[in-house]
């Protein structure tokens, strides 16, 4: 079932006067806000807490500099701070099930009086106040974690995953002089809490999900359509800035460039840049929103009919059905648990046992387009991803289905064409896989 545009509400708190327009989707930037920073405040609630006592950490700090940030820090701040101040640690501390995690904030704010910001008062060595001096945040770091005496403390450094890696070296060797002998050896690298934390959703984000899906899917179909495509005239980047504007115009934006390209029967197109759309071409697009700090990520196909035709060709309709197959495969196979690399292996044995010739190269998406957790291929390693697909699917979490299938058309003098397709899903609480919105079944048609 395809919804209207507009027909969801996504902020019902609001005043009738204040409900979104076609030109502001979301309401206002104030309303926007908002509810982004609602659902700070449930996942620091509830998602942190579980977080840090599942990997048994019972201090978690997360130091940087301004224009230099931790990639989990838009996770933790509200959406009216755009970079740390001048240095700023967070420091998260576990005082049980009944005294909660202590959230403290040195340097920056409380964020909407979501954590307890600390501050210098004593002068420096030299006579300057501590907070215009250089060590003044490790200073109060010290005694913040002295008078806590954590078990253990765990920083963000990697090797393997970008979201776990956020300690810069210089901010690292710091902390080290500041911890001292006594405290150094407590500290540990939990890769996951970062992770874990970044992939976790609250139900609450869902139905602003759901919207921004819906618009993605709007924009495609208007997008591959003759409100925008004069067959023999448009070009596949005239479709592109189409989209950027459509975007722009709606106050939104996006986290990467749309891209669109073609397939056409007898040419090889891999190397045409920006070739006039004709009748009879597959077409493809790459697409995806950003707004209220999340990423939508879609892949539709569509077609250019040729005179006299009412549909594509049965041949492309079965391309489009094997890479809906490989779909149902790839969903079949994930669940809370298991990790990217095994449902990799058995989503290709599946797919080959089908007669399918894919590629799957599926990830996360949230907070980020490329999202924290576990990859499940890459579209070069469909032999696994050593590191990040080894980490385990988590229920509450969010995913992009991305794949390809390439069928023989007959139509086509047996010309491979590949279906590429992208859609959302969640992994519910419940453990249950399900699309955020729908995926797509027919191709859009050009007419």
């Amino acid at each position: 079932m395809r919804f209207p545009v507009f027909a969801l509400c996504l902020l019902p708190c609001l005043p009738l006067a204040a409900q979104p327009t076609p030109q502001q989707p979301f309401g206002t930037v104030r309303e926007q806000a908002t509810l982004q920073q609602q659902w700070l405040a449930t996942r620091l609630d509830r998602n942190l807490p579980a977080v840090m006592r599942s990997h048994g950490v019972d201090m978690w700090v997360v130091a940087m500099r301004e224009y230099n940030e931790d990639p989990v820090f838009r996770g933790l701040v509200s959406p009216t701070t755009f970079a740390a101040r001048r240095r700023t640690i967070y420091v998260f501390f576990d005082r049980g099930p009944v005294g909660g995690v202590e959230r403290i904030a040195l340097g920056g704010s409380s964020q909407g009086g979501l954590y307890e910001t600390v501050r210098a008062t004593e002068a420096a060595p030299d006579g300057r106040p501590l907070e215009l001096w250089g060590a003044a945040q490790w200073v109060l770091f010290d005694r913040v974690v002295r008078e806590r005496n954590p078990r253990r403390i765990a920083v963000n450094i990697s090797r393997d995953h970008n979201f776990a890696d956020g300690l810069s070296a210089g901010e690292w060797e710091q902390m080290q002089e500041a911890l001292g002998p006594e405290l150094r050896p407590r500290v540990v690298r939990n890769e996951r809490l970062a992770i874990d934390y970044l992939a976790l959703r609250v139900p609450e984000m869902l139905p602003t999900f759901r919207r921004m899906q819906q618009l993605a899917h709007e924009i495609i179909a208007t997008a591959f359509s003759n409100a925008v495509i004069t067959p023999g005239t448009t070009t596949t980047d005239d479709v592109v800035w189409w989209m950027r504007q459509r975007l722009a115009d709606l106050g939104l934006d996006t986290w990467f460039q749309p891209s669109v390209d073609v397939q056409r029967r007898g040419v090889v197109m891999q190397d045409s840049a920006s070739p006039v759309i004709l009748r009879g071409d597959v077409l493809h697009c790459d697409f995806g929103i950003t707004a209220l700090g999340l990423n939508t990520d879609t892949q539709h196909m569509g077609y250019v009919l040729r005179e006299g035709e009412t549909g594509p060709p049965p041949g492309l309709q079965a391309a489009l059905a094997a890479s809906n197959r490989l779909q149902d495969i790839a969903m079949a196979e994930m669940r809370p648990g298991r990790t990217g690399n095994d449902a990799l292996s058995t989503t290709l044995a599946r797919m080959r046992t089908d007669g399918i010739d894919g590629t799957v190269y599926s990830h996360p998406v949230g907070d980020h387009g490329h999202g924290a957790g576990p990859l499940i291929g890459m579209w070069d390693r469909q032999d696994g991803v050593p590191g990040r697909g080894d980490v385990p699917m988590l229920a509450g979490t969010w995913f992009s289905i991305e794949l390809q299938a390439a069928t023989l058309v007959p139509e086509w003098d047996d010309q491979l064409v590949r279906s590429m397709q992208e859609e959302d899903v969640e992994i519910g609480v419940d453990g249950q896989v399900r699309w955020i919105l729908e995926r797509q079944t027919a191709f859009h048609l050009v007419r």
